[in-house]
């Protein structure tokens, strides 16, 4: 039996949360693409100018574009949530490559977790904040 063992690739990972949204991003030496749930980042992100500069921002902050490939399970939320998400675990990937990049992405705001969510319903109302209609008599 021959075991061969190809040369183990450095993956450094990251998890990124907005909204309902979950990233799971690993960053891969190599040449800059971004692949989400295997499809092409560009594809999955509908071709989005926006949506395409937000994924890359940590690595531009850092000027590592061209550097890693950046691989990303996401599901949950729209595409707006998944972009931060991928945005955010990016980030805390690129801390785990150096703990030197964690001053320069702070600054940017890029490990930042945006705390708000969906408020949860209460009892007596229709939503979280929207009351039956109300009659005096």
């Amino acid at each position: 039996m021959t075991i061969t063992s190809e040369k183990a690739k450095t993956v450094y990972t990251g998890t990124g949360r907005r909204k309902e949204s979950i990233a799971r991003v690993r960053l891969v030496p190599g040449s800059g693409k971004l692949t989400i749930n295997n499809l092409p980042g560009e594809f999955y992100l509908q071709f989005s100018p926006n949506y395409i500069r937000i994924t890359y921002g940590p690595l531009k902050t850092l000027g590592l574009s061209q550097e890693y490939d950046i691989l990303v399970n996401t599901h949950g939320g729209g595409l707006t949530g998944q972009a931060d998400a991928i945005r955010l675990g990016v980030a805390r990937a690129l801390c785990s490559v150096s703990p030197d990049n964690r001053g320069a992405l702070k600054a940017e705001g890029h490990l930042t977790r945006d705390a708000r969510v969906k408020e949860r319903r209460k009892y007596g109302l229709r939503k979280a904040r929207k009351a039956p209609q109300f009659s005096k008599r």
